[in-house]
């Protein structure tokens, strides 16, 4: 393990000694490729009168209510404030040299103040050094790359929220050192490769050192060339692609000793367990039309855990697998109308510890401003399935705002 840190220092090295190229300044609409924030407009931007300093500013509001009724419960509204972000971002000194810096407000976002627990606001802290156009090299917090869903903001989605394999078997923020290499090119085959060595214990830990790291490789590709206006990090063929265009990905994860019960996620577990994710991406777009397949995976040995105080309580890492397929069709009046299938499937060491799922969804979007302004509908069903046979039959509906800059 001190050999790939190493390495990693030498590849920082190396990449600091190229020779420099000339980032454009022309806008304040960075597009780091670490941070594929969706962004119709340019935010609120300053920058110093010598061109020493910039700082844009952005923020998103995501408001819903729905009504949901889960079989053996009584039937209930939610109405919440789901999101509510601010984002910072800019460059200090030379273009090369940026940060970013995104809190989060909202109680979902932020969760319940405990007792020796940190207070979750900070979401993304991190420092690039961007020396030419193919290359990122990020040190800080902030996503590591997983899947394309769960990559993309949260304000790029077509539906009100992220699928439930993307809930249980994504791998989330994370500290550490990060490096991409980005070759894309729009009419030609493109790839994109993607790296990470972090902590394995999620946004702001500090409960104790760490015993072991994660480690995370990404190679997405791109047949038929990059999509139109990074249309890649944002859900539905907004910008009507006059070609097709198509995305392949593929992520290993491993994340040693991880805490959580989901790696950066979750529960603490009371023993730490190693855990390796396989995430499997492919979307198409074309002339209105989107298509999107996932495939999630995650295992790891003995992922039942149980406290040595008490042996009736326990906890354990979710190892299975999911396929989720979305598609839909944006009309020229900006109205889209969008269908989810999931399927979630947990290994036979868990079977009796959580059901199998199917979830159907079926979604219709006005887009007012792109995803920057839009109006979202949604009806989901669910159907749980259990060991002992028992199903059970849950659904919901919601309404949600989002609007941002």
């Amino acid at each position: 393990m001190k050999n790939f840190f190493l390495f990693i220092a030498l590849c920082f090295i190396t990449v600091l000694q190229a020779q420099e190229i000339k980032v454009s300044t022309k806008d304040n609409d960075l597009k780091l490729a670490a941070l594929p924030y969706y962004s119709y407009g340019k935010g609120l931007g300053i920058t110093s009168a010598d061109s020493l300093f910039q700082l844009n500013i952005r923020f998103r509001i995501q408001n819903r209510i729905g009504y949901i009724q889960n079989e053996d419960e009584d039937a209930a509204y939610d109405g919440q404030i789901r999101r509510l972000r601010l984002r910072f971002d800019g460059y200090v000194g030379n273009p090369k040299y940026l940060y970013v810096i995104q809190l989060s407000f909202a109680p979902g976002d932020v969760g319940e103040i405990q007792e020796g627990e940190n207070l979750n606001i900070i979401r993304d802290a991190a420092v690039f050094y961007r020396p030419n156009k193919h290359w990122n090299l990020v040190f800080g917090q902030t996503k590591i790359p997983g899947n394309r869903q769960r990559v993309n903001s949260s304000g790029a989605l077509q539906l009100t929220d992220r699928s439930i394999n993307n809930g249980k078997f994504n791998i989330d923020r994370d500290f550490g050192i990060q490096a991409y290499y980005l070759n894309e090119k729009h009419d030609a085959f493109s790839y994109n490769i993607k790296t990470a060595v972090t902590t394995g214990e999620g946004r702001n830990w500090t409960k104790s050192p760490d015993n072991g790291v994660a480690v995370t490789g990404k190679l997405e590709l791109f047949p038929l060339g990059a999509f139109t206006k990074d249309g890649a990090n944002f859900e539905g063929d907004l910008a009507r692609e006059k070609s097709p265009k198509l995305m392949l990905s593929g992520v290993y994860h491993q994340n040693n000793h991880a805490r959580r019960t989901q790696g950066q996620l979750g529960d603490d577990l009371f023993e730490q367990r190693t855990m390796k994710s396989f995430l499997a991406d492919a979307m198409l777009k074309y002339n209105g039309w989107a298509a999107m397949a996932t495939y999630m995976k995650r295992d790891a040995k003995n992922p039942i855990t149980v406290n040595p105080d008490d042996i009736t309580e326990s906890n354990y890492v979710y190892t299975g697998n999911g396929m989720d397929y979305q598609l839909s069709y944006i009309f020229p009046s900006m109205y889209e109308i969008i269908g989810r299938y999931s399927t979630q499937s947990a290994n036979n060491n868990i079977k009796d510890l959580a059901p199998n799922t199917r979830e159907y969804t079926f979604g219709v979007t006005k887009y007012v401003w792109e995803h920057a302004f839009k109006v979202q509908t949604e009806f989901t069903y669910d159907k749980l399935s259990y060991f002992n046979g028992k199903t059970k039959d849950n659904w919901y509906v919601r309404f949600q705002i989002e609007i941002g800059i």
